[in-house]
C-alpha cells in the first residue's frame, strides 16, 4: 500500500503490472486500494517473483478471500 500511495495509481499498474480493480476495494485507514494489485505486488515484495493478474483469480475466492483471511476490510465497489 506504501508503493500504491507513494507512485499513484497509474504508475503503480504500469510498473507491477495490474489494471484498477473493477469490482472490489480493499479499504485500509479510510483509503481504497485494488485488492488484487496490492495482494500480488506483496507477493513479489515478499518472494522475489512477479505474478502477472492472469495467474490468480481477483474475485471473492482469489485476492478477496485472501485478504479476507488475513483480517482485511474488501467490499464492494
Amino acid at each position: 500500500m506504501e508503493e500504491y500511495d507513494r507512485r499513484g495509481p497509474e504508475r503503480f499498474f504500469a510498473e507491477h503490472g495490474f489494471a484498477p480493480t473493477t469490482t472490489y476495494e480493499l479499504v485500509v485507514d479510510d483509503r481504497l486500494y485494488p485488492p488484487k494489485a496490492i495482494l500480488g505486488t506483496a507477493y513479489e515484495f515478499a518472494t522475489g517473483k512477479r505474478l502477472a493478474s492472469g495467474d490468480f483469480e481477483g474475485g471473492k475466492s482469489g485476492a478477496v478471500k485472501v485478504l479476507g483471511q488475513l483480517g482485511f476490510i474488501v467490499r464492494a465497489k
